[in-house]
């Protein structure tokens, strides 16, 4: 049995403490927020939509497993292991914000002990571990990285909504700032997770060391910015066979039928806090990479565009009152970091339009505590989807009576059930 602290009691960071204590472990979490701490030391989860947590957070908190305070110090000084999952954003020009990962790194330089190890999971622009937290952690504790503690870098690879399925189906990249921290980070991480058989991989699931932080840091922001890269592609690709007049998903299909093709689906939006983030992060160590760059550039473009295709089929659309469906990043999700909605919003607004938005995981003050023009029932000649959310698989134009124009930003809508309504999807060749 481990004393572990987690601090950053988020998406990311609770059902990691939840997982640890699940294994036995006795787990200190650890968060600025006061509410955060006051509702999982009451075994409430603040958000209610993450898969299995409920249940498990009242088990580990109710066996005294689990207990949350806002003292990181003193988390820190009672820990042999501290796991890091504080959020790292980007300013609006694209570089990081560090300042909220400093705030934290300093309270646990204040309570490091010798022969702890520290394990950060934010995703982090290579050579932030060793450049940066190595150096913080130092000064504020007087012990040496490498000599007197363990420091390693093990990105979070999960999904919102369902975190401790991709726990156990993904390995767990580890790399320290030496090979003594490596492998206290890889002994830490198998005594904490499981893992499911995957015959697919070249190597066993499980947990997988690295040469270096710089390595793992690496890793997390490649296979994330490849997803950025590929959607933008696949946008790029929407914009032409609205052109050519030739339905993008048929082609997809086609393509990906061989195994050297993996195109992804093209969206209305990019969100998250990670796929329009990481890239930037990327960035600010390569600014050269136009690929990267003109990658993030499309992908923030689509909104834009896809206004001027409801703009095609509506005509113009000024005091055009518009519905947009779904303020979630993606579907299912409680969450509007990075979401699209925000810019779509903005570019109907500048098209003259009257946007009003709803979201079942949403109540109309909580939308317009965000900014975003609450449903007020006000009718609408045009509807966008911009979350795929997956109520809106069962909607038609039943639903909404007086709606000429459909804009479906996620395919997820059934044509059948659109009769009278033109319905356009991006890259549909017109249709």
């Amino acid at each position: 049995m481990r004393d572990i602290c987690v601090v950053g009691l988020g998406a990311i960071g609770l059902p990691l403490a939840v997982q640890f204590a699940s294994k036995g472990h006795l787990v200190a979490g650890a968060d600025a927020q006061p509410e955060v701490v006051a509702a999982v030391a009451a075994g409430q989860p603040p958000s209610a939509h993450e898969a299995e947590l409920a249940e498990r957070l009242a088990e580990v908190v109710a066996d005294g497993r689990l207990r949350a305070t806002t003292d990181t110090a003193a988390a820190a000084a009672g820990a042999e292991a501290i796991v890091i999952v504080v959020p790292l954003v980007t300013h609006p020009e694209g570089d990081p914000d560090f300042s909220a990962l400093d705030a934290a790194t300093d309270a646990v330089a204040g309570g490091l002990r010798r022969s702890t190890l520290v394990s950060y999971e934010t995703p982090l622009p290579v050579g932030t571990l060793r450049g940066r937290f190595a150096r913080r952690l130092e000064a504020g504790s007087g012990l040496v990285a490498g000599r007197d503690f363990g420091l390693v870098f093990s990105p979070e690879r999960v999904r919102t909504g369902r975190i401790f399925a991709d726990l156990r189906h993904y390995p767990k990249l580890v790399g320290g700032i030496d090979e003594a921290s490596t492998e206290q980070g890889a002994e830490f991480y198998r005594s904490v997770l499981d893992f499911d058989p995957r015959p697919d991989l070249e190597h066993p699931n499980g947990v997988w060391p690295l040469d270096s932080a710089e390595a793992a840091e690496f890793a997390k922001l490649a296979e994330t910015t490849y997803r950025d890269v590929n959607i933008a592609l696949a946008n790029q690709f929407a914009r032409y066979a609205d052109r050519v007049g030739v339905d993008l998903g048929q082609v997809i299909e086609a393509c990906n039928s061989q195994p050297y093709s993996h195109l992804h689906r093209p969206g209305i939006a990019v969100g998250g806090p990670c796929l329009p983030v990481h890239p930037r992060l990327y960035l600010w160590n390569d600014p050269h990479a136009g690929v990267v760059r003109a990658a993030r550039e499309a992908n923030e473009a689509v909104p834009g565009y896809a206004v001027g295709l409801l703009e095609g089929a509506l005509g113009p659309l000024g005091g055009v009152g518009v519905g947009v469906l779904g303020a979630s990043y993606r579907g299912g999700v409680r969450e509007t970091t990075q979401s699209g909605v925000f810019a779509l919003v903005d570019a109907l607004r500048a098209a003259g339009a009257e946007p009003y938005v709803s979201d079942p995981l949403y109540l109309p003050e909580e939308l317009a505590a965000l900014g975003l023009p609450a449903d007020e029932g006000k009718p609408v000649g045009a509807l966008v989807i911009q979350a795929d959310h997956p109520e809106y698989r069962e909607l038609g134009s039943v639903d909404f009576p007086g709606v000429r124009v459909l804009l479906d930003g996620r395919r997820i809508t059934d044509p059948a059930r659109w009769e009278g309504v033109r319905r356009i999807v991006l890259g549909g060749g017109g249709v």
